[in-house]
């Protein structure tokens, strides 16, 4: 087993109704709050107004950042930076998912500091302090309400990277699964993928300490189970309770505990598929895993039947590849390219892409060779 160190203060509030209690938990971090939020959705299903309504009668004075995009951009970190400055702002209040609370652990950095935020990411500059962020979750998929990760893409450097940082964790997040029931299908389902690929990321990262293995294999199972009667359920706020926890147990440390790593491989060639062609996050994952299981079919066999056997009761490789990959197809996730409208031609870009960026995994590396053959799994 591998050496760690265990360590995240995020204080969760998870349950209904624990939105009653925003108000004066933000107030203990200031009193001048810049609320951030994506493109209005928030606002049609009533989520911004019980949020507001805390944040006022608490005495709060408030400004909001919206249109946040949902594969979040620097333009957006950047303009919500300069409101904050502008602003003399305490603390951020994010209400979203991944996209909003990402982006703004990037402005909370960029507020405190003066400086830009991609200076950041791409590790030019090394942070020294943070405003306080607390985020209020309506999505259930990256996890980010209760870790230090952000990621943010740039479309005029052609990257999209993610950044760990400490003083990027939340100080509280408020999870009500009843924030979370109009969340269409789809992206309900892409979520369901993306808790799933962070479970895998950590599974085939560096070390293999056998009780971590099997919480991994658990939460993955647990979604496995759940996730299709969410889907056939959408208004079930039991099932999106379970959803929800199983997420953010996905990618709170918890999955790498006596591991040096994760291997986060498949995120970052999913990415690139969001760079070029604004694919959903998890519609990109669920493409690019069983690509890359077929890759390392015979360089991790043991690894890979490991996980079959935890998660459908299967002994060798190919049925391993084949379960996971019919049970993306099960959630109405695409599992190649032409299911995005993405047509063979494309290949050479996507490769392309790849090689720029020296996409790559932790653990296991990813030559140019390597690219090339992924891309033709996922076109076949």
């Amino acid at each position: 087993m591998e050496n760690f160190v265990a360590y995240n203060p995020v204080k969760l509030h998870f349950g209904a109704n624990v939105i009653n209690t925003l108000g004066a938990t933000v107030k203990n971090y200031g009193n001048r709050v810049l609320l951030t939020y994506g493109k209005g959705s928030v606002k049609t299903y009533g989520y911004y107004n019980q949020v507001i309504d805390q944040l006022e009668k608490t005495g709060l004075e408030v400004f909001e950042y919206s249109g946040i995009k949902p594969n979040p951009v620097i333009e957006d970190v950047e303009k919500a930076t300069l409101l904050g400055r502008e602003n003399n702002i305490d603390v951020i209040v994010a209400l979203g998912g991944g996209s909003v609370i990402d982006s703004s652990k990037v402005i909370a950095l960029s507020i405190a500091t003066g400086e830009n935020g991609w200076d950041f990411m791409t590790w030019k500059l090394q942070p020294q302090k943070a405003i306080p962020i607390i985020t209020v979750l309506t999505i259930a998929a990256t996890g980010t309400e209760m870790n230090a990760a952000a990621v943010v893409q740039n479309h005029l450097t052609g990257e999209k990277i993610g950044y760990v940082n400490e003083l990027m964790f939340p100080k509280h997040s408020f999870l009500d699964p009843a924030f979370t029931l109009t969340v269409p299908r789809n992206i309900t389902a892409y979520g369901i993928v993306d808790l799933i690929a962070h479970a895998m990321e950590a599974f085939f990262g560096e070390g293999e300490p056998s009780v971590t293995d099997q919480i991994t294999i658990e939460i993955i199972k647990d979604a496995i189970f759940w996730g299709p009667q969410l889907l056939d359920d959408l208004t079930n706020v039991d099932l999106r309770a379970i959803i929800m926890l199983d997420a953010t147990l996905a990618l709170n440390g918890l999955t790498n505990y006596g591991k040096k790593s994760g291997d986060w491989g498949v995120h970052s060639l999913g990415h690139e598929l969001s760079l070029l062609f604004d694919t959903p996050h998890g519609a990109s994952l669920s493409i690019v895993y069983p690509a890359w299981l077929k890759l390392q079919k015979d360089r991790i066999p043991e690894r890979i039947i490991k996980l079959g056997k935890g998660l459908f009761g299967v002994n060798n490789v190919d049925d391993t590849i084949k379960k996971v990959e019919e049970f993306f197809r099960k959630l109405g996730s695409p599992v190649c390219m032409s299911e995005i409208d993405v047509n063979i031609e494309r290949k050479t870009d996507i490769i392309n892409q790849y090689s720029k960026n020296k996409v790559s995994g932790m653990h296991h590396t990813l030559t140019n060779r390597d690219h090339k053959m992924l891309v033709d799994f996922m076109f076949s």
